[in-house]
């Protein structure tokens, strides 16, 4: 019996976000020809599909990845690309209702091999099919004896046979015949990217022998192994209205999230800019450059206000956005404080000619899936709704709820946002929390006026809510709206609704690709701090 303080030297199991990293540098050092995942192309893998991607872990070192979605058959046996299969390597085309898994990635740091960790990741990624029920587990490997050998054969198809008939080896293909893979053919232009293969794959298939022995379900699917199905969501409009203190301030948030955690809402979320308010403590006349970065000078108690609500009351918080100095540049940042604990930072990207012009707003450069007890979500402040490739961008990366906090002055801005967030809800097949100021601050001129009708939309089909509002309110009246969204629906949606948005997306003809972030992510520097100096908050 081995003894009780043993443990594994080598397991498989789930990737998690904060494997990502180390992920990345096993690509680029097993594949060094090619190119690597970005980092939001690895949060979307395992945001879009958590079962499906394994990492091998061998004396608590990350030293091999795995990446599977699930596809129709008719999908998975057809000719195609790597990007269009994968979603341009998201996983955003995982379908919970496909026949078969489908492998996109096998990896192994080079100082690992002759630990067969290959090996033990094609055994974790069968015992998953059989898990799910699956038919089997088709993919295209990587053939990258070819090159070398093409005039020997004469084509990819002659050379793949060969190696089918033992008469030459293949690295890559003898080893994955050996784990007993049937070989379909070969696919073209797979992965353009791959010169030692010239770009052509070996269509391969395992079937799964338990099959046969599945008995249909009505309505069964995949689903069962997503995330919790209701999510409860409260958004607050929030009346502007001249207080004496930050106290004071801090009572009246204080009385939306206690309310709406006694509500049971995992989510609330506040509007734009509604910590404008504070700039009434001092009841000056102040005008807009001055009275935003006066603004700036709250952070710090904004900050730890928040974040002692979201434990305190075990409650998710869309903390809005409030602008602060990161360095010697001013933004408006979405703060996101989640019960666990953790904040997380989210730059408004487009600044209005407004913020650029009167208050010298600079945007940020990073926009990121945030994972939650609720799944992954993501934030838009305001005028970034009506840029639909950032929605796309967060949808890649597995999002299911878009929270937009918004401030606009008249009716015809907030339709454009109220607008957009229908929009985004439709094309992406996400819910979307939108949620505004209401109210006046006459001696504010950075933002005196307000107009706001915040709402809960959702994609327009037979299972969600006539004309794709879940919940709104009364337009220009301080109040808060709860609805509960059901992630089953979004996602049996996705895969079986009258329209299919996110599968139907031509992935041969279009993508949305992030470049490289600029510099580092914003760090937003302490009020009294010399410029230059920060403390990191970023938990994501």
């Amino acid at each position: 019996m081995a003894p009780q303080n043993s443990r594994s030297r080598l397991i498989v199991r789930k990737a998690r976000l904060a494997d990502i990293a180390t992920i990345n540098r096993i690509v680029q050092r097993a594949y060094p020809k090619m190119d690597d995942y970005s980092f939001d192309e690895l949060r979307g893998q395992i945001n879009n599909f958590p079962e499906g991607q394994l990492v091998a872990v061998y004396e608590d070192q990350v030293v091999g990845y795995c990446a599977t979605i699930c596809l129709p058959e008719a999908q998975v046996m057809r000719r195609h690309s790597w990007a269009q299969i994968t979603g341009n390597g998201y996983g955003s085309t995982h379908d919970i209702d496909g026949d078969y898994l489908y492998g996109y990635e096998v990896c192994v740091d080079p100082d690992a091999r002759g630990l067969r960790i290959g090996r033990r990741l094609y055994r974790e990624r069968e015992a998953l099919a059989v898990k799910l029920g699956l038919k089997g587990i088709v993919f295209v490997g990587r053939i990258p004896g070819l090159r070398r050998r093409f005039k020997q054969f004469g084509s990819a198809e002659a050379y793949v046979e060969a190696v089918a008939d033992k008469t030459t080896r293949d690295r890559v293909l003898s080893f994955q015949l050996a784990q007993g893979y049937e070989l379909l053919g070969v696919i073209p232009n797979y992965l353009p990217d791959d010169p030692d293969s010239m770009g052509y794959g070996a269509h391969l298939l395992w079937r799964n022998p338990e099959y046969k022995y599945r008995e249909d379900v009505a309505g069964d699917s995949h689903v069962h192994l997503q995330r919790r199905n209701t999510v409860r969501i409260a958004t607050v409009q929030y009346m502007q209205r001249a207080i004496d203190s930050f106290d004071e301030f801090a009572q009246i948030v204080t009385y939306f999230v206690r309310e709406t955690s006694d509500a049971k809402a995992d989510f609330v979320v506040f509007p734009e800019l509604f910590t404008v308010q504070l700039l009434s403590i001092k009841n000056e006349e102040l005008h807009r450059r001055a009275a935003i970065q006066q603004l700036a000078d709250f952070t710090d108690d904004f900050r730890k206000l928040m974040a002692d609500l979201a434990v305190r009351f075990n409650i998710n918080i869309i903390a809005g956005s409030h602008v602060s100095w990161v360095d010697d540049e001013l933004q408006n940042i979405a703060y996101i404080y989640l019960r666990d604990g953790s904040e997380h930072l989210q730059p408004k990207i487009h600044p209005t000619p407004g913020e650029r012009e009167d208050w010298n707003i600079v945007g940020g450069d990073s926009l990121n899936a945030i994972e939650t007890d609720c799944g992954p979500v993501g934030v838009l402040v305001c005028y970034d709704s009506e840029f639909p490739e950032l929605s796309r961008h967060l949808a890649d990366q597995g999002i299911n709820i878009l929270f937009v906090p918004f401030s606009t002055e008249d009716r015809a801005g907030y339709l454009r946002v109220r607008y957009s967030a229908h929009a985004r809800a439709v094309e992406n097949q996400i819910y979307v929390a939108t949620a505004g100021n209401t109210g006046n601050l006459p001696r504010i001129h950075a933002m005196d006026m307000h107009y706001a009708q915040s709402a809960i939309v959702t994609p327009c089909d037979f299972a969600f809510a006539r004309d794709g509002i879940a919940a709104d309110t009364t337009p220009n009246a301080e109040q808060v709206a709860i609805a509960d969204v059901r992630l089953d629906t979004l996602h049996e949606a996705r895969t079986s609704g009258s329209v299919q948005n996110m599968l139907d997306r031509r992935h041969d003809l279009y993508r949305v690709q992030w470049k490289p972030r600029r510099r580092a992510p914003a760090k937003p520097r302490r009020t009294a701090a010399k410029p230059g100096q920060a403390r990191s908050t970023d938990k994501s």
